[in-house]
Protein backbone atom coordinates (compact mmCIF):
# COMPACT_ATOMS: atom_id res chain seq x y z
CA UNK A 1 0.00 0.00 0.00
CA UNK A 2 1.23 3.14 -0.93
CA UNK A 3 2.80 5.18 1.95
CA UNK A 4 1.00 8.57 2.70
CA UNK A 5 1.98 11.62 1.47
CA UNK A 6 3.06 14.48 3.18
CA UNK A 7 2.73 18.51 2.66
CA UNK A 8 6.54 19.37 1.73
CA UNK A 9 8.14 20.55 5.01
CA UNK A 10 4.47 21.05 6.69
CA UNK A 11 2.78 19.52 9.42
CA UNK A 12 -0.26 17.39 8.52
CA UNK A 13 -3.57 18.79 9.15
CA UNK A 14 -6.25 17.37 11.25
CA UNK A 15 -7.88 15.06 8.68
CA UNK A 16 -9.70 12.35 10.16
CA UNK A 17 -12.51 10.44 9.43
CA UNK A 18 -14.89 11.82 12.16
CA UNK A 19 -14.34 14.76 10.84
CA UNK A 20 -14.65 14.30 6.98
CA UNK A 21 -18.16 12.72 8.45
CA UNK A 22 -19.43 15.27 10.56
CA UNK A 23 -18.54 18.18 7.73
CA UNK A 24 -20.84 15.75 4.84
CA UNK A 25 -23.47 15.49 7.56
CA UNK A 26 -23.76 18.78 8.07
CA UNK A 27 -23.79 19.16 3.91
CA UNK A 28 -26.44 16.80 3.38
CA UNK A 29 -29.71 19.19 3.80
CA UNK A 30 -27.71 21.76 1.15
CA UNK A 31 -25.28 19.94 -1.02
CA UNK A 32 -27.81 19.96 -4.17
CA UNK A 33 -28.27 23.32 -4.05
CA UNK A 34 -24.69 24.55 -3.43
CA UNK A 35 -23.01 22.28 -5.57
CA UNK A 36 -25.34 20.48 -7.73
CA UNK A 37 -24.51 23.51 -10.94
CA UNK A 38 -21.11 24.22 -10.05
CA UNK A 39 -20.04 20.38 -10.86
CA UNK A 40 -22.78 19.50 -13.15
CA UNK A 41 -19.86 19.57 -15.93
CA UNK A 42 -17.59 17.26 -14.44
CA UNK A 43 -19.91 14.84 -13.46
CA UNK A 44 -21.36 14.86 -16.51
CA UNK A 45 -18.14 14.02 -18.17
CA UNK A 46 -17.74 11.27 -15.35
CA UNK A 47 -20.85 9.40 -16.19
CA UNK A 48 -20.60 9.69 -20.20
CA UNK A 49 -17.44 7.82 -19.02
CA UNK A 50 -18.51 5.19 -16.62
CA UNK A 51 -21.93 4.55 -19.00
CA UNK A 52 -19.19 4.07 -22.26
CA UNK A 53 -17.40 0.92 -20.06
CA UNK A 54 -20.76 -0.16 -18.50
CA UNK A 55 -21.10 -3.46 -16.53
CA UNK A 56 -20.75 -3.19 -12.77
CA UNK A 57 -20.20 -0.24 -11.66
CA UNK A 58 -18.81 1.38 -7.44
CA UNK A 59 -19.32 4.98 -7.07
CA UNK A 60 -17.27 5.83 -3.84
CA UNK A 61 -18.67 9.08 -2.24
CA UNK A 62 -22.09 8.53 -3.80
CA UNK A 63 -23.25 11.27 -1.63
CA UNK A 64 -27.35 12.75 -2.23
CA UNK A 65 -27.50 10.21 -5.07
CA UNK A 66 -27.23 13.08 -7.45
CA UNK A 67 -25.52 11.13 -10.12
CA UNK A 68 -27.84 8.44 -10.25
CA UNK A 69 -30.51 9.06 -12.38
CA UNK A 70 -27.60 9.99 -14.86
CA UNK A 71 -26.56 6.29 -15.27
CA UNK A 72 -27.50 4.36 -17.93
CA UNK A 73 -30.35 1.32 -16.88
CA UNK A 74 -27.72 -1.54 -18.51
CA UNK A 75 -25.50 -0.41 -15.61
CA UNK A 76 -25.43 -1.47 -12.22
CA UNK A 77 -24.55 0.39 -9.61
CA UNK A 78 -23.29 0.09 -5.97
CA UNK A 79 -22.97 3.46 -3.42
CA UNK A 80 -21.08 4.32 -0.52
CA UNK A 81 -20.33 7.28 1.30
CA UNK A 82 -19.23 7.99 4.56
CA UNK A 83 -22.30 10.16 5.85
CA UNK A 84 -25.52 8.12 6.77
CA UNK A 85 -27.97 11.98 5.87
CA UNK A 86 -26.36 11.76 2.68
CA UNK A 87 -27.40 8.02 1.96
CA UNK A 88 -30.40 9.24 3.72
CA UNK A 89 -31.26 11.62 0.69
CA UNK A 90 -29.48 9.19 -1.77
CA UNK A 91 -32.65 6.36 -1.10
CA UNK A 92 -35.02 8.95 -1.21
CA UNK A 93 -33.93 9.92 -4.70
CA UNK A 94 -33.80 6.45 -5.43
CA UNK A 95 -36.96 5.21 -4.37
CA UNK A 96 -38.65 8.65 -6.30
CA UNK A 97 -37.15 7.92 -9.27
CA UNK A 98 -38.05 4.42 -9.17
CA UNK A 99 -34.43 3.86 -10.26
CA UNK A 100 -34.15 -0.33 -10.92
CA UNK A 101 -30.42 -0.56 -11.20
CA UNK A 102 -29.28 0.41 -8.36
CA UNK A 103 -27.70 -3.00 -5.98
CA UNK A 104 -27.11 -1.54 -2.75
CA UNK A 105 -26.25 1.92 -0.75
CA UNK A 106 -24.38 1.43 2.29
CA UNK A 107 -22.15 3.62 4.90
CA UNK A 108 -18.21 2.50 3.78
CA UNK A 109 -15.17 3.74 4.81
CA UNK A 110 -13.37 4.46 1.63
CA UNK A 111 -9.75 3.74 2.92
CA UNK A 112 -11.53 0.00 4.14
CA UNK A 113 -13.98 -1.31 1.07
CA UNK A 114 -16.22 -4.26 2.17
CA UNK A 115 -16.07 -6.23 -1.25
CA UNK A 116 -14.04 -8.86 -3.09
CA UNK A 117 -10.98 -8.00 -5.36
CA UNK A 118 -11.71 -7.73 -8.53
CA UNK A 119 -15.54 -7.13 -7.91
CA UNK A 120 -16.11 -4.18 -10.66
CA UNK A 121 -16.07 -3.30 -14.02
CA UNK A 122 -15.57 1.07 -12.80
CA UNK A 123 -14.67 2.46 -9.69
CA UNK A 124 -16.07 6.08 -9.84
CA UNK A 125 -15.33 8.93 -7.41
CA UNK A 126 -16.64 12.43 -7.56
CA UNK A 127 -15.05 14.61 -5.32
CA UNK A 128 -13.48 12.16 -3.13
CA UNK A 129 -9.91 11.56 -3.46
CA UNK A 130 -9.29 15.22 -1.51
CA UNK A 131 -11.71 14.47 1.30
CA UNK A 132 -10.21 11.42 2.82
CA UNK A 133 -7.74 10.97 5.69
CA UNK A 134 -5.46 9.17 3.35
CA UNK A 135 -5.43 9.68 -0.19
CA UNK A 136 -3.28 6.81 -1.43
CA UNK A 137 -5.09 4.38 1.09
CA UNK A 138 -8.32 4.82 -0.67
CA UNK A 139 -6.93 4.84 -4.22
CA UNK A 140 -5.34 2.02 -3.19
CA UNK A 141 -8.55 0.18 -2.27
CA UNK A 142 -10.01 1.61 -5.78
CA UNK A 143 -7.77 -0.48 -7.26
CA UNK A 144 -8.00 -3.76 -5.43
CA UNK A 145 -11.98 -3.58 -6.58
CA UNK A 146 -11.99 -3.04 -10.04
CA UNK A 147 -11.07 -6.03 -12.27
CA UNK A 148 -8.68 -6.27 -14.94
CA UNK A 149 -9.40 -3.96 -17.51
CA UNK A 150 -11.69 -1.76 -15.72
CA UNK A 151 -11.05 1.74 -14.89
CA UNK A 152 -11.13 3.95 -12.13
CA UNK A 153 -12.65 7.48 -13.16
CA UNK A 154 -12.14 10.41 -10.56
CA UNK A 155 -13.50 13.91 -10.58
CA UNK A 156 -10.47 15.34 -8.24
CA UNK A 157 -9.51 18.78 -7.50
CA UNK A 158 -5.90 19.32 -8.89
CA UNK A 159 -3.72 21.99 -6.90
CA UNK A 160 -0.41 23.71 -8.06
CA UNK A 161 2.71 22.47 -7.43
CA UNK A 162 4.66 26.25 -7.00
CA UNK A 163 3.46 29.73 -7.48
CA UNK A 164 1.00 32.27 -6.32
CA UNK A 165 -1.67 29.61 -6.27
CA UNK A 166 -0.17 27.07 -4.19
CA UNK A 167 0.63 30.00 -1.81
CA UNK A 168 -2.89 30.74 -1.53
CA UNK A 169 -3.87 27.15 -1.71
CA UNK A 170 -2.02 26.44 1.52
CA UNK A 171 -3.11 30.14 3.18
CA UNK A 172 -7.05 29.09 2.96
CA UNK A 173 -6.02 24.81 4.23
CA UNK A 174 -7.33 25.83 7.60
CA UNK A 175 -10.60 26.93 6.79
CA UNK A 176 -11.44 24.36 3.97
CA UNK A 177 -10.53 21.63 6.45
CA UNK A 178 -13.57 22.63 8.36
CA UNK A 179 -15.80 22.12 6.01
CA UNK A 180 -14.59 18.69 4.49
CA UNK A 181 -12.05 19.61 1.77
CA UNK A 182 -8.63 20.19 1.04
CA UNK A 183 -6.92 22.64 -1.56
CA UNK A 184 -3.04 22.49 -0.85
CA UNK A 185 -1.93 18.92 -1.04
CA UNK A 186 -2.89 17.38 -4.25
CA UNK A 187 -0.71 18.64 -6.88
CA UNK A 188 -0.75 16.45 -10.26
CA UNK A 189 2.72 15.10 -8.97
CA UNK A 190 0.79 13.15 -5.78
CA UNK A 191 -0.85 11.42 -8.14
CA UNK A 192 1.90 10.32 -10.50
CA UNK A 193 3.78 9.48 -7.37
CA UNK A 194 1.12 6.72 -6.42
CA UNK A 195 0.51 5.81 -10.13
CA UNK A 196 4.48 4.87 -9.72
CA UNK A 197 3.56 2.43 -7.32
CA UNK A 198 0.77 1.29 -7.81
CA UNK A 199 1.40 -2.38 -9.05
CA UNK A 200 -0.85 -3.07 -12.52
CA UNK A 201 -2.30 0.76 -12.99
CA UNK A 202 -2.04 2.84 -16.15
CA UNK A 203 -3.09 6.64 -16.78
CA UNK A 204 -5.79 6.19 -19.36
CA UNK A 205 -6.91 10.23 -19.65
CA UNK A 206 -6.03 13.26 -17.92
CA UNK A 207 -8.76 16.27 -18.81
CA UNK A 208 -9.19 20.02 -17.30
CA UNK A 209 -12.89 20.37 -15.81
CA UNK A 210 -14.53 23.54 -15.59
CA UNK A 211 -15.29 25.48 -13.64
CA UNK A 212 -11.66 27.27 -13.75
CA UNK A 213 -9.73 24.58 -14.52
CA UNK A 214 -9.22 23.55 -10.85
CA UNK A 215 -10.57 20.24 -11.35
CA UNK A 216 -9.78 17.24 -13.33
CA UNK A 217 -11.29 13.69 -14.94
CA UNK A 218 -8.80 11.60 -14.69
CA UNK A 219 -8.65 7.89 -15.51
CA UNK A 220 -6.78 4.66 -14.90
CA UNK A 221 -6.95 1.41 -16.33
CA UNK A 222 -6.25 -1.78 -14.34
CA UNK A 223 -3.74 -3.75 -16.59
CA UNK A 224 -4.84 -7.23 -17.73
CA UNK A 225 -1.75 -9.67 -16.90
CA UNK A 226 -1.78 -12.41 -19.81
CA UNK A 227 -2.33 -16.29 -18.83
CA UNK A 228 1.28 -18.01 -18.76
CA UNK A 229 1.55 -20.40 -21.54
Amino acid sequence: MAETMKLDGARQLDFDRESVEQAYDRWAPIYDLVFGGVFSKGRDAAIKATNTIGGRVLEVGVGTGISLPLYSPKVRIFGTDISEAMLKKAKQRVAEARLKNIEGLAVMDAEKLEFPDNSFDVVMAQYVVTAVPNPEAALDEFARVVRPGGELIILTRVSADAGMRRFIERQLQPVVTRLGFRTAEFSWSRYTRWLVGAKGMELVERRLIPPLGHFSLVRFRKVEIAAAA
